[in-house]
């Protein structure tokens, strides 16, 4: 006698998968809003935001107080990891006791410790106020740089102290102040997908009219401060809310 062969059975998909059916899904991840199709560093969406920048925050200043370049300049190595409320009250007196670069180049280190003990982290920023004064001194002729090269020779100075000094006190856009406040931002509002200071302000320069790039430094950190804070943004009193689809948003 012949067996009979039987009949396979199609087999049932495995819980949780699907039959294949000889098409690939096109289901890809959640898509932006409606209102946010484009790139976001296009420049129309660029431009939108800049705009509302220039309504909120027409004419900001750095929130540093200073009376000149080398003023600026210590105040600024001075806010590290400090607010600049806190910068303010310490050199209001400061500034009294050592008005000149001579005098913080040579000042007693431990005494200038104690002067600027309220900003934190004392010991690192006495040791670069005193290199960057006896440089300034020696090399420059008691003159704050006027270039980003020279600039980035003094001790305790990178990029971000340069550029504010350059900005606010010279006129000069040599590029874009990166603190914490333009780097939240700068994520938020899709304008760089990096989280170095180095290539945030790369990616911000391509985007940003050089025209810009002083102001803008300055409507963003005063926006990061009064609007756009870390843990808690302030969306429902935002001007950009409409151009803005930050994973964090609290609208």
């Amino acid at each position: 006698m012949k067996k009979q062969k039987k009949k396979r059975k199609a087999s049932a998909p495995a819980r949780g998968t699907k039959p294949r059916s000889g098409k690939r899904s096109t289901q890809g991840p959640a898509a932006r809003p409606a209102h946010a199709k484009t790139a976001g560093t296009s420049p129309e969406r660029v431009r939108a935001i800049l705009e509302k920048l220039d309504e909120a925050y027409p004419d900001v200043v750095c929130a540093l107080d200073h009376e000149n370049p080398f003023q600026l300049l210590i105040s600024t190595i001075l806010s590290a990891q400090c607010t600049d409320v806190r910068v303010n009250q310490v050199t209001k007196t400061l500034y009294v006791k050592y008005p000149t670069p001579k005098d913080f180049a040579y000042a007693d280190p431990k005494e200038l410790e104690q002067d600027i003990r309220p900003t934190g982290f004392f010991r690192n920023k006495t040791k670069s106020i005193m290199g960057a004064s006896k440089k300034i001194v020696e090399e420059f002729g008691g003159e704050v740089p006027r270039t980003m090269e020279e600039l980035l020779t003094l001790p305790g100075v990178a990029r971000k102290t340069a550029n504010v000094v350059l900005g606010t006190a010279y006129g000069i856009a040599s590029g874009i102040v990166v603190d914490t406040h333009v780097t939240r931002l700068s994520e938020r509002l899709d304008l760089s997908g990096n989280s170095d200071p180095k290539k945030i302000e790369q990616d911000l320069m391509k985007v940003i009219p050089q025209e810009k790039w002083i102001l803008f430094s300055h409507q963003l950190i005063w926006h990061g401060r009064k609007v756009c804070q870390a843990r808690k943004p302030l969306c429902a009193d935002c001007n950009l809310e409409g151009l803005c689809y930050a994973k964090d948003k609290t609208v």
